[in-house]
C-alpha cells in the first residue's frame, strides 16, 4: 500500500471516529461510523490471503449490520419523539435496537462471534486498531446514550461477555484469540459499570487501551503470533519480555500493577450498588481470565526455553514506532495504582 493510500485511510479512520464522537445528531454518528468501518476494510484485506479476505468481508457485513440497526433505532425514536438528538432516545423499542447495536459493534456476547476470527485473520498492526482504536466511537455513543438505555440488557451482556471470554480464552493458543478474548472480557467489565457511573467506564477504557496497546506492540517486536512463539522469544530480549509478562499480568488485573485499578473501582461500585451477585461472577470470571494470562505469563516468561549455550542474543531491535510506543505505554501499564486516589478525585 502506497503512502498516500494509507495516509489517506488511516486519516479517514480518525476522522470518522472524531465525527462520531463529537455529534450530536444521529445522522452524523451513522456517518463517522460509516466511514470509520469503510477505512478499516482495505486495512484488513491488504494482505493478498483468503484468512484476509474473509475477516474483511466478516467485518464489513457485521458493522454494516450494526450501523443499520443504529439507523433504523434513531430513525423509529425520530418517528416517535420528532428528535435526531442522540441525549433523547426514549422510545423502548428504539433503546433495545440500539442496544443491540452497539453490543455488536462492540462484541459483546452473544454478539461476539465476529471478533475473534476478524482479528486472528488480520495482521497484528491491524488487530492492535481493532483492539482499541476501533471501540472509541461505540463506547461514545453506549455512555451519550447510556441514561434511556435498557440496565438489564447490558448488565447481562456485561456479565455473559466476562463470564464466556474467560471460558473461551481458556484453550487458545494463538495470542491473537487471546487478545480478542482479552477485550471482550474488558468490554463487559466497563458495560456493567456504565450503567452507574460513566467516569469509572472512562477511567477503565484509557486502562484497557493502554494495557492492549502494551501488549500488541511487545507482540509486533517480538513477531510472536503464538505461544510457542512466545517460548522461544527469551533470547531475543529479555527485557522485553518482562515487560510484557508483567503487562499480562496487569491485563489480569493482579493488585500491584495498574491493571487492577478499574477492576478495583468498579467492584466497589457494584457492591455499593448492592449488586453483589452480579460483583461475585465477575470476579470469578476474572480468575478465568487470570488463568490464560498466566499460562502465557508461565510459558514466556516464568520456565526458560530448551536453548544451547552457543544461542546469541539479538540485542538490537530495530527502532520502530512499535518499540516507542511500547516505552510510553508500558509504564502506564504497570505503575499508575498508587495514583488512584488522584485520579478518582
Amino acid at each position: 500500500m502506497s503512502p498516500m493510500t494509507t495516509t489517506i485511510i488511516l486519516s479517514s479512520l480518525a476522522t470518522g471516529t472524531i465525527i462520531t464522537m463529537s455529534s450530536h445528531h444521529w445522522m452524523m454518528a451513522w456517518i463517522g461510523l460509516e466511514m470509520n468501518t469503510l477505512a478499516i476494510i482495505p486495512v484488513i484485506s491488504k494482505q493478498h490471503h483468503p484468512r484476509a479476505t474473509e475477516a474483511a468481508t466478516k467485518y464489513f457485513l457485521t458493522q454494516a449490520a450494526a450501523s443499520a440497526l443504529i439507523l433504523f433505532s434513531s430513525s423509529i425514536n425520530a418517528w416517535k419523539t420528532g428528535t435526531w438528538d442522540i441525549t433523547q432516545m426514549t422510545d423502548s423499542t428504539a433503546n433495545t435496537l440500539l442496544t443491540s447495536a452497539l453490543a455488536m459493534k462492540l462484541g459483546l456476547v452473544p454478539m461476539h462471534f465476529w471478533l475473534p476470527e476478524i482479528i486472528q485473520g488480520s495482521t497484528m498492526k491491524t488487530a492492535l486498531i481493532i483492539s482499541t482504536w476501533q471501540k472509541l466511537a461505540p463506547m461514545t455513543l453506549l455512555c451519550l446514550s447510556m441514561n434511556n438505555l435498557s440496565m438489564t440488557i447490558l448488565l447481562t451482556m456485561g456479565t455473559m461477555s466476562a463470564l464466556f471470554a474467560g471460558w473461551a480464552g481458556m484453550n487458545q493458543t494463538q495470542t491473537r484469540k487471546i487478545m480478542a478474548y482479552s477485550s471482550i472480557a474488558h468490554i463487559g467489565w466497563m458495560v456493567t459499570i456504565t450503567t452507574t457511573l460513566t467516569n469509572i467506564t472512562t477511567l477503565a477504557l484509557a486502562m484497557y487501551l493502554f494495557m492492549t496497546t502494551s501488549m500488541f506492540s511487545a507482540l509486533i517486536s517480538l513477531k510472536s503470533k503464538t505461544m510457542q512463539d512466545m517460548t522461544t522469544s527469551w533470547t531475543t530480549s529479555p527485557t522485553l519480555m518482562t515487560m510484557a509478562m508483567l503487562t499480562l499480568l496487569s491485563l489480569g488485573g493482579l493488585p500491584p500493577l495498574s491493571g487492577f485499578m478499574p477492576k478495583w473501582l468498579i467492584l466497589e461500585e457494584l457492591i455499593t450498588q448492592n449488586t453483589i451477585p452480579m460483583a461475585t461472577i465477575l470476579v470469578m470470571s476474572t480468575l478465568l481470565s487470570l488463568f490464560f494470562y498466566m499460562r502465557l505469563t508461565y510459558t514466556t516468561t516464568l520456565t526458560t526455553s530448551p536453548n544451547t549455550t552457543q544461542t546469541k542474543y539479538k540485542w538490537r531491535f530495530k527502532l520502530s514506532p512499535y518499540t516507542l510506543l511500547l516505552s510510553s505505554t508500558a509504564p502506564l501499564t504497570m505503575m499508575i495504582l498508587p495514583l488512584t486516589p488522584l485520579v478518582m478525585n
